[in-house]
């Protein structure tokens, strides 16, 4: 397996662009995913505190040299004040047997808790170097543009759902051109958009699975994607996305599925409920 390619972080890190995302799984299955993963040539694990699965991938990662992964982890929306942020920290770093994060998200924007307070202890965790970059996760743009104005530290990633059925284009170009990485935590829709006709078509026309072609086209775009899978043949086709590229056309033809489905419960490009100074 060829090593993965990297994006720069505006710390001068680099972050792989394909990942082993976690969400929902736990226990035994979360130990055997990540394992397999690693052994397949991920190098990028994301886990969060709302995961509930930080311990049993400490234990993984404690088989391998710590200095070869890129981790990221996540703060709860519930535990942004100050002193919570802190100590959802130290309690993530204690379970996932590391002493830094590369990587540290606020997971969503919680608009009964002031972001400046919590970019405060992010920044103080910085500036420790108990994590190497913060971002967040789940902001649109408007909470975004906010984001930036009150954070002293840059904010290295955005991660949200972004995949074929919910192209999110102008938050997308918004991150893009304030150096802001976006990662697609739910790049395959959850495997609802596997039986849609575009991507099959075009999977066809490359011999490769609707999956493959979702992640690509998510790639060609300059997005990290973090598929989750516990079968080791799809976590081995969701890396298996080097030494090929779809043709402009193609990539169009995706661009212009028509709808905006997000499999998240909230609609993220809806500002109504707002954040706090």
């Amino acid at each position: 397996m060829d090593t993965v390619p990297t994006r720069s972080l505006p710390s001068g890190d680099e972050i792989p662009v394909v990942g082993a995302g976690t969400w929902d799984v736990g226990g035994d299955a979360v130990k055997e995913t990540v394992r397999t993963a690693l052994d397949r040539g991920y190098t990028h694990v994301d886990t969060a505190e709302g995961y509930k699965n930080e311990a049993e991938i400490g234990e993984v990662l404690s088989e391998h040299d710590r200095e070869d992964l890129f981790l990221t982890s996540k703060v709860l929306p519930s535990n942004l004040h100050y002193d919570n942020v802190l100590e959802s920290l130290e309690a993530s770093l204690d379970k996932l047997g590391v002493s830094a994060l590369d990587l540290y998200l606020i997971h969503w924007p919680n608009p009964a808790i002031s972001l400046r307070e919590t970019f405060d202890a992010l920044e103080r965790a910085h500036e420790e170097g108990l994590i190497r970059n913060v971002g967040v996760s789940n902001f649109s743009k408007y909470q975004l543009m906010f984001a930036r104005k009150v954070a002293d530290v840059p904010i290295a990633v955005n991660q949200i759902e972004l995949h074929p059925w919910y192209y999110r284009e102008e938050l997308l170009e918004y991150c893009h051109e304030h150096d802001i990485v976006v990662e697609a935590s739910a790049p395959l829709a959850r495997t609802e958009l596997f039986d849609d006709p575009v991507l099959n078509d075009v999977a066809e026309a490359y011999e490769k699975t609707p999956a493959q072609v979702a992640l690509k086209w998510a790639l060609q775009k300059d997005i990290v994607v973090l598929p989750k899978s516990t079968s080791e043949p799809h976590l081995r086709q969701n890396i298996d996305l080097f030494g090929w590229e779809l043709d402009a056309d193609d990539v169009a033809r995706i661009d212009d599925i028509d709808r905006m489905d997000n499999v998240y419960m909230i609609d993220l490009d809806d500002d109504t409920y707002g954040i706090r100074s």
